[in-house]
């Protein structure tokens, strides 16, 4: 993929498949550290050992649509290839949690492209989902809880287009943030 925010989505997306109703996604970065981690952490049905081994092969989907399956082992190999790691623990009934750690001076990093638009749309589009979202940098860090806007929200749905658009004013100021002022 050409960036890793597009792989944050298809691993939530697969969240969602497995009937999470909690999806964590968790972005550290650190210039100090030359390091860049991903994790899709959540509460959906789970996998046993031997689904996590065919999860990360390319010939394996659960999909009728089609016969490959790229997303994880797309994802898997994105980190591999700059010196990094990956990996997925997975638990029946209990959740999957998927860490992808990048060295981002390495000439083969992927950018990680826009993930503040994959995080509104993954909102919008299961606004029944919870999804916490926390971004680190060594500047700063902050989280976007959508437990806590259904608090102040009551009955108003997240995929509203008002609610969208103050998230995803939030994300770009709190984004701007991070990487040390506007």
């Amino acid at each position: 993929m050409r960036e890793l925010s597009l792989n944050v989505m298809d691993v939530a997306q697969n969240s969602v498949r497995a009937e999470a109703t909690l999806v964590r996604i968790t972005v550290k970065e650190s210039e100090k550290d030359d390091s860049l981690t991903i994790e899709i952490a959540d509460n959906g049905c789970g996998m046993t050992e031997e689904q996590v081994q065919q999860v990360i092969d390319p010939f394996f989907t659960t999909r009728t649509t089609r016969k490959v399956g790229l997303g994880v082992p797309l994802f898997k190999l994105s980190a591999e290839q700059t010196g990094g790691s990956f990996d997925i623990q997975s638990e029946k009934n209990v959740g999957t949690t998927t860490t992808a750690s990048y060295v981002p001076s390495h000439m083969d990093m992927t950018p990680l492209g826009d993930i503040n638009s994959t995080i509104k749309i993954l909102i919008q589009c299961n606004p029944d989902i919870d999804f916490v979202f926390t971004h680190s940098t060594d500047v700063d860090s902050f989280t976007l809880d959508t437990r806590e806007l259904r608090e102040i929200l009551g009955d108003v749905s997240l995929d509203t287009p008002d609610v969208l658009e103050w998230i995803a004013a939030f994300l770009e100021e709190n984004t701007q943030n991070i990487y040390g002022g506007a």
